[in-house]
Formats: C-alpha cells, structure tokens, sequence
C-alpha cells in the first residue's frame, strides 16, 4: 500500500512537472469561456480550504466538488450556501440529496443561481447612463446520480441545463460532470479525479438588436464561447489524530480550460466533530496572494445533525468575499445517537 501511494503521488507531481516545462499559455486564454459563474465555489466549507475539496468526504456539499463522493451519505441531506461576490453581486446554491434503497447509489438535484440586481447602463459615448436598468441573471439545474462500484471506488455523473440571461440577451446551454473516487485505509487516504462543467459552445442571442444604436451597425453576431471545463485530480488523508482532536490535509491540481495550470492545498482542525477551523492557498493563481480561512460549527435539530459554516476568500481589488453555508442531514432511525 505505501509502493502505491508513493508511486500515485510522484505520478501526480511529475505529470505536472512535465506539463510545466513546456511553455504554458493558459494564462492568454483568460476570460475566453462563458457561463463563468460556473467556476465559483458555492461550497462554504471547499471556500475555506481554497477549492481543495475534490478527495473529501461526502458531505451535503459534494454534488458540486466531486458527486462521486455522495455515495458516502447513508441519509437524506440537504446544502444551502450563498456568496457575496462584491459589488452588489451575490450567488446562492442548493441541493438535496437522497441515498437510494439499495445503499450504494445516491440522487442528487441542485439550483445554482447568480444575480447582478439592477444597474444602470452605461456605454462608451453615454458614460453617465442611458436611462435604461439592466441586470443580469444565470441559473444552472442539475441532477446527479452516484454509485458505490466497490468498497472501495466510486463514481457519478452530473447533468446541467444552464441559462444566461443579460440585459435583452439570453444564452442556454447544457455540460455534464464526471466524478471519481478511490479510498484506502491508511489514514483516510483519498484520491480523486472529476472532470467539471465538460460541454459545447454557446452565444448570446437576442429577439432583437442592441438597444443602443448610437454609431453602432445593426445585426450584430455575438461570438461563441466554450464553457469552463475544468480537469481536476486530488489527495487528502488525515495525517494526525489523537483523542478529540484530528487534521486533515488535501492537496489538488486544477486544470482549466480559460486559464493556467494552477494548484491548491488546505488543512482542516477537527474537534470533537463539533467545530472546524479551515485554511488554505491557491497556488499560480493571479491576484489570490492572502490565504483563505473558514470555520464551521455543527449542532442539532432535534436529533438530526445541522452545520453552519463561514468562509472568506481574499482578493486583491474586490475586497473579501464573504460565503454563509448550511448542512441539514436527516439521520435515520438507527444511526441517531
């Protein structure tokens, strides 16, 4: 068992090392995808280890950071989170999840929605506004199905319809998730892949033409852009544990379409199960040079477990960004204690 990790770990590391020194261009792809709303983290608890949730344990969250660890949840459970993007843009996310009666597969539905409220419009030749509000909207839907295809491995899929809507133009779109998982017994040793938001172009499109036509031509095509696919792998294991207390400790690559190559690592205190502290840092990531940092509490309703979690996620510009999350799970009869 150590022969492998040691050999996964360096095959991790040395992939990267080598797609390293080639040049590397993701950088120039910035900003190239639509449907970008996609890449942020509505998971509260992945925001305070910066992203590195991928080879976690399932928790209410994992629809978004890798499905294939739902099959980890032997009970109805539910996740609403919302993030405060800045500027007066606020995101929000939920999903219920439901393990199905044969104990190893789980069914999972998700609402992911992005709000811009409204704001006045404002063009070039008419930079104190034009009178007009605009606002933007995105929604994606999805279903997930997991699988349990062995003690030991996972894996599950995810369906989303997405749609774009801003100002008078609109854009929809579908992607499917790929996720896997593959657990050991040595220190809660995880690894993981999952392929993310995996689809075709799209465009905005409207009914009609740009609403200002000042020293504009009419029939304007609007270019088609891919959506943010993202290919990820990640490790985390619990290196210490003594009576109430335990760490853990991920790490995970980040391979994106619309930009470099980046990585991210976290570490989580656990005490007594009942409160977590979080941190973690993004590596080659540009204007993310200040850790991220959250914790999370859980408690009861009546006899069924309830988390609240908080994250902040600094940035150079926006300020920080703030994230609320809750986790509700309905024991069943025979596991409440």
């Amino acid at each position: 068992m150590k022969k492998l990790i040691t050999y996964i770990i360096a095959l991790l590391f040395s992939t990267s090392a080598m797609a390293q020194i080639l040049p590397n261009y993701g950088g120039e792809r910035a900003g190239l995808s639509a449907l970008s709303f996609l890449k942020n983290d509505m998971s509260t608890r992945s925001l305070g280890l910066a992203g590195t949730s991928l080879a976690l344990k399932g928790d209410a969250y994992s629809v978004i950071n890798n499905p294939a660890a739902l099959t980890d949840l032997k009970s109805t459970s539910y996740a609403l989170s919302h993030l405060f993007l800045g500027g007066g843009v606020n995101q929000s996310f939920v999903a219920a999840n439901f393990p199905l009666s044969d104990n190893s597969s789980t069914l999972s539905f998700s609402i992911n929605s992005l709000n811009s409220g409204d704001m006045e419009e404002r063009t070039e030749f008419q930079p104190m506004g034009t009178g007009r509000q605009v606002s933007v909207a995105n929604i994606a839907v999805g279903a997930t199905y997991a699988r349990q295809l062995s003690a030991l491995f996972s894996a599950a899929v995810s369906v989303k319809y997405i749609y774009e809507g801003i100002a008078g133009f609109h854009n929809s779109n579908a992607t499917v998730d790929l996720g896997f998982l593959y657990r050991t017994d040595f220190n809660d040793l995880k690894f993981a892949a999952m392929v993310q938001n995996f689809g075709g172009n799209s465009s905005l499109g409207s009914d009609s033409d740009i609403p200002t036509t000042f020293n504009r031509s009419t029939g304007l095509g609007l270019e088609a852009n891919v959506v943010p696919t993202i290919f990820k792998l990640g490790i985390s294991m619990v290196p210490w544990e003594k009576g109430n207390h335990s760490l853990l400790a991920a790490v995970q690559l980040n391979h994106p379409n619309d930009n470099a190559e980046n990585y991210s690592a976290g570490i989580e205190y656990h005490w007594k199960e009942i409160f977590y502290a979080r941190a973690g840092y993004r590596i080659s990531v540009a204007h993310r040079h200040i850790p991220t940092f959250g914790i999370g509490v859980r408690s009861r309703l009546g006899n069924h477990p309830f988390y609240i979690d908080y994250a902040t996620n600094p940035t150079n510009y926006i300020g920080l960004q703030h994230s609320i999350g809750l986790r509700f799970q309905i024991l069943n009869v025979a596991d409440r204690s």
